[in-house]
């Protein structure tokens, strides 16, 4: 239970560490650090207004969304720090307990009759079709160096303490980073500050939903965004390091996440729409690239 709890904790900083790097390199003090909770605790406490046209499925996705994140969180080990769930194949279900709560917010989405959530609800579902690949590569080549199939089985043998898997980690690192930046809706594919409706992909899908319902989704967010840092720090920790030196580890490399997204977000323009699928099938590639060095070291007896 060590992982979820440390993705739990994770989740309450990254959005903060994030908005603070943002504010910062704009020369802005910004918004308090944990403006995110206090924005959270207000729409806990507002009520839900629903579209003429919805029906029970507007009203329970935003649990479902927040739900498959949740099981899907617990799926995820921290070096060797086993998962609260695992076993082989668990990284196949991992995917489609997010994918299912994405088909959920989809389809509350296209439930409201707006044609701008039913555009964001299309954009976000090419994304995860075209992303999709580079994860599998990108778990498949972990699988293939180690021998295992389920996360915990692999990053408990990952070892990149040699130059060529330190090689070979940092490209796995990378690909995590960029699927993390598509799947959580930021730059260079999504916008979260955006506000206009015909450039939005993720908020155009949540417009009609408020009070708890937005407060779900929000805290979805917040875990996926956690989840996903989770497996950028499991691809570059080596596996021998265990105990709380491990657990500052994590701590510490998650607030470099949150930098990084901060910086990036503040110093790259998001892509046009008609670019991002030739931007995502480039994170593919890194996924293949990973496994094709994979594949040569195995061969060469690294």
């Amino acid at each position: 239970m060590i992982p979820f709890v440390l993705i739990l904790v994770s989740a309450l900083f990254v959005k903060g560490v994030i908005n603070k790097t943002r504010a910062r390199l704009a020369g802005r003090t910004g918004v308090r650090f944990f403006q995110p909770l206090l924005t959270l605790g207000v729409l806990l406490g507002k009520g839900e207004i629903y579209s003429t046209s919805a029906t029970v499925l507007t009203r329970v996705a935003p649990a479902i969304y927040l739900a498959s994140a949740v099981a899907a969180s617990l799926m995820l080990p921290l070096g060797v720090f086993p998962a609260a769930i695992s076993f082989d194949g668990d990284f196949i279900v991992f995917s489609y307990l997010l994918a299912f709560g994405k088909l959920a917010l989809v389809l509350a989405a296209l439930e409201s009759g707006s044609s701008f959530q039913g555009m964001g609800s299309a954009r976000e579902v090419l994304f995860s079709m075209l992303v999709e690949p580079c994860f599998f590569l990108l778990i498949g080549t972990l699988a293939m160096v180690t021998g295992y199939g389920s996360f915990s089985a692999i990053f408990a043998k990952f070892d990149n303490m040699s130059v060529n898997l330190l090689m070979l980690s940092l490209i796995l690192a990378y690909g995590f980073l960029n699927v993390a930046l598509v799947e959580n809706g930021r730059v260079p594919v999504d916008d979260t500050r955006t506000h206009l409706e015909l450039t939005m992909v993720h908020e155009a899908m949540v417009l009609d939903l408020s009070g708890v319902d937005l407060a779900f989704i929000h805290a979805a967010g917040w875990l996926k965004l956690s989840m996903w840092g989770m497996l950028v720090v499991n691809a570059l920790i080596p596996a021998r390091t265990t105990g709380w030196m491990l657990v500052g580890w994590f701590l510490a490399a998650m607030v470099v996440y949150g930098v990084v997204i901060g910086a990036i977000e503040s110093f790259m323009a998001r892509n046009r729409m008609t670019k991002n699928a030739t931007y995502l099938v480039t994170v593919s590639a890194i996924g293949l690239l990973g496994f094709a060095v994979a594949y040569v070291l195995m061969t060469s007896g690294m």
